[in-house]
This record gives structure tokens, sequence and C-alpha cells, in this order.
């Protein structure tokens, strides 16, 4: 077997993290192993060592397999940019839009792609672990399907399929979607895997035997539910703060707009002890807040559209009268300027906020570089990290890895993303903004430490004879 496919019932399941996971325990053993997703749909993306940009979760894969992510391992990546348009990448580059009307005859053409990037990661790895999308038994999406059974169909790949006990229905979900698929897709499911289970294992014995005996397949573990300091690409409203109550944590608030991209910029600060970082929709719920980021955006106009309605534009102005501090990040940085002129990307001109003293045109040509470099502020240490966006800002003068920054030095903006990553650019920065400083660990080091518990778990939890056939290595030529 050189390759497995994780599909799930549904969205949200642990499909990334399993693969994640496995990846870790698959290279652990020697096994030249890599990620692949035929179709990703998400606003998260990395930049890769061949220039192109893909899913943040086949970036955290690759890191568990010990490589450096490249466009192959995730030949097309669909960036919704409003509720019946998105912004198509095909191999890292930009390559027109996806219209709703055509969604599926559009994604079809693209099956050859997707089966050319597999079939050169086959011949280079031992084994692909391949991440399927949602869910195999949507019968709106099966037609012209690239990301789940038309994947698996065309690849020849064997299926495990996961479902998630901690949101309940897990058993009927896992029935259901077998008895959705047709009987070749069906047969090609090797393994059910049950996931993020609380409580005593013994409790589900009389469960699984009924699921084994109605599905006719076995059941290939039951993962706990684990604490990872891992990224998730589509679930970030997470975060609490930890070790400390609301009265002594460093409060950082996060709006939430609705096209809000790469929001993993911030799960290093709410890795610290301390912080408490927190997700927002109204103004209402902005303070306290100590710092307030403008995150990443994929549609930056209509972002700060929805901004300025929901009365954000007021109540960032009262945390700044008040002595507040304003970070924007890519697209928050852009929306914190005085104008953003569009020459065809966005549908139209916007005024910014006017808080940093600079202008934006945003161009088609879209910025995908890696930025490794010495921070000039607030303290002379390492900053690495990404930049991904449309657009141009000038006018700005700040020190790197900052773009801008107010006269009062209360509102900033910076292009890089993953600059929080570094433990010791993340402490310096807090103490600039009031905070103790944290404890100065990469976040690498704890997403690593992440990936070997869940690797660990993976080992304890699947049957060993399914697992054995994952950790074959392919013999030296």
């Amino acid at each position: 077997m050189k390759a497995l496919m994780i599909q799930g019932t549904a969205s949200g399941v642990g499909k990334s993290v399993l693969v994640a996971g496995l990846c870790r325990l698959l290279a652990r053993n020697g096994v030249r192993v890599t990620p692949f997703k035929p179709q990703n749909m998400s606003n998260n993306a990395a930049v890769t060592a061949d220039g192109g940009e893909i899913g943040r979760a086949q970036a955290l894969q690759a890191m568990a397999c010990g490589l450096e992510p490249v466009v192959d391992m995730n030949p097309v990546l669909i960036k919704p940019e409003a509720d019946e348009r998105a912004q198509l990448i095909v191999r890292g580059r930009p390559a027109g839009r996806l219209h709703a009307r055509r969604f599926r005859e559009n994604r079809q053409a693209l099956l050859a792609t997707v089966m050319t990037s597999f079939e050169r990661l086959r011949e280079r790895f031992d084994m692909v672990l391949v991440e399927g999308a949602g869910s195999p038994a949507e019968p709106n999406l099966r037609r012209g399907d690239i990301a789940n059974m038309g994947f698996a169909e065309a690849a020849d790949a064997p299926v495990w399929l996961v479902g998630d006990i901690d949101r309940g229905g897990v058993f009927a979900a896992l029935k259901g979607t077998l008895d959705v698929l047709a009987p070749s897709e069906r047969a090609r499911v090797q393994a059910l895997v049950i996931n993020r289970f609380r409580g005593h294992r013994m409790l589900l014995d009389d469960a699984l035997d009924w699921l084994e005996r109605e599905t006719g397949k076995p059941v290939a573990g039951v993962i706990p539910w684990l604490a990872l300091d891992l990224p998730e690409e589509d679930a970030p409203y997470r975060h609490v703060a930890r070790g400390a109550d609301d009265g002594d944590a460093f409060h950082v608030a996060v709006i939430a707009y609705p096209r809000m991209s790469n929001h993993d910029d911030v799960d290093p600060l709410a890795a610290e002890t301390g912080v408490a970082v927190r997700f927002v929709r109204e103004p209402a719920r902005l303070q306290p807040a100590d710092v307030v980021i403008l995150p990443g955006s994929k549609h930056v106009a209509s972002d700060l559209a929805w901004l300025r309605a929901r009365g954000f534009a007021p109540a960032l102005e009262r945390h700044l009268r008040h002595g507040g501090r304003v970070l924007g990040i890519c697209g928050g940085m852009q929306m914190l300027g005085r104008l953003i002129r569009d020459a065809g990307v966005e549908g139209g001109d916007a005024k910014g906020l006017g808080w940093l003293p600079v202008e934006t045109v945003m161009r088609p040509e879209k910025t995908l570089r890696r930025v490794d470099a010495w921070a000039e502020w607030p303290e002379p240490t390492r900053v690495s990290g990404y930049e991904i966006h449309h657009g141009r800002t000038e006018g700005g003068d700040a020190p790197f890895p900052f773009a801008a920054r107010s006269a009062d030095g209360q509102a900033w903006g910076t292009y890089v993303h993953g600059m929080f990553e570094q433990g010791s650019f993340r402490r310096a920065w807090l103490r600039a903004m009031g905070h103790a400083g944290g404890d100065g660990e990469d976040h690498r080091t704890r997403v690593l430490a992440s990936l070997d518990r869940l690797a660990d778990a993976l080992e304890h939890h699947l049957r060993p004879e399914m697992l054995a056939p994952l950790l074959e290595r392919r013999k030296a030529a």
C-alpha cells in the first residue's frame, strides 16, 4: 500500500489532525511519507518552498513529516471571497475564480492536475497520506468530485472513514455515510475511526460491535480527546486564557470578520500563560483588550465595510483614545491605512480607517514570499514568516517586521504572517505591549511536541494490524 486516504463524515471531525499524526508516526519509524490533499477550501494558506501557496493544514502535515511544504501537496486550493465566488489557486498560483453555479463543472477539469501532483509524490515516497474534504456523502457535490471518492477511485486509494464522537451521533454518521456511497466506493472503505472520545473505552464495546456488524467494516481505533497546540484551519474560536483569570490576563481581542484569513497568526499568543486571546464579532465584546488585532482578510473591502457596519470603527477609536494598542496584519494593516485603491482585484476603492499613514493599491499580481531577517523593534531578534497578499502599500515607515506605525505608536501594521512563532520576538513584543513577556519558547517546539503526543496516541489506540501496512518501507533500488 503506497497511499491511504482519510475521509470524514463531516467537516471538522479531525481529518487534518489525524493525517498530521499519522505523518508524524510514520516519519518517526523511518517511512518516507508525505501529505496530500487534492482540493482544499480555506482562506488560511502557507507559502511553500517552491514559491506557491497551499492550505495551512498541509504545511503542518509536511512539518510532521520533516519536509518543506511544496505545491504538489495541495494542488487545488479554493479561497472563498463571497458566498458565491472564490479565488482558485492551482499548483500554488492564482488561476482565476470559481463561481457557485459552475463549481462542479469547473473543478472536474482539475482532476488531471491533481493526479499529476499525486503521481509525482507517489513516485518519491513510500507512503502518501491523503486528506479528504468535508464529507464524501453530500449528494449535491458528488458529481465532478475530485476531493473525496472521485479522487480515491481515480487513484485507486483505500479509505479510512473518520467520525467525531465528541459532537454526537457518530455511529449514525458513520453508517449513514457508508449507506450513501456507491457500492464501489463503499468497498473502498477499509476501516472506520472514531475520534475525540472522552470517557472509559469499555463503555463503547457494545456500540463498536454493533457498528462492525451493521457496516461490515472493522473499527481501526478509538482516538481519545487530546489537548493539542496545533493550528486549525476552520475553528478559530477555541482560545481561552491559560493560567490566568479574566482579571489578571493580558487580553488580546481579534476581530473576526467574515473573510478573515490566516487566523492561526495568533495561536502562539494564545498558547502563552497569562494571555487571553478571543475572537469577537460584536463591538460590545471588544473590551477588555490590551491589544486589538485586525487579522488577514481574503476580501479587504467587504470585510472593512462589515467592520464599519457593525460599529467597530467608533469602538476602536475609543480603545485608542484610552491608550489601547492596535495591530493590523496583512489585510488588517491595509484597513488601518488611509485609502485602498483597487486596480482590478476587489471591485472598487475603499476609504481606510485612517490610523496608519499608508495607502494601498490592490493589484492582480500576488506577493508570495518567505521572510527571514532580524527584527529592528522591539529587540534585535530573528523573525521568520511569510507574506501572502494582493496589494502594494506605500507611505509606511516602521522598523522590521512592521511596515507602518502611527505617530503616537499605538497603531502598527505588518505584512509578515507567522512572526509570533519565534519565542524571542514574541516575548519582546509582549513586553513592549505591557505584558511580562512570556516563556520565549518557539511555537514550532510546542507544535512538534503536540505532534509527538498525537503520534503516541495513534500508535497506542490504532489496531496494530491496521497500522502495519502503513509502516512498510520500500526497499532501496
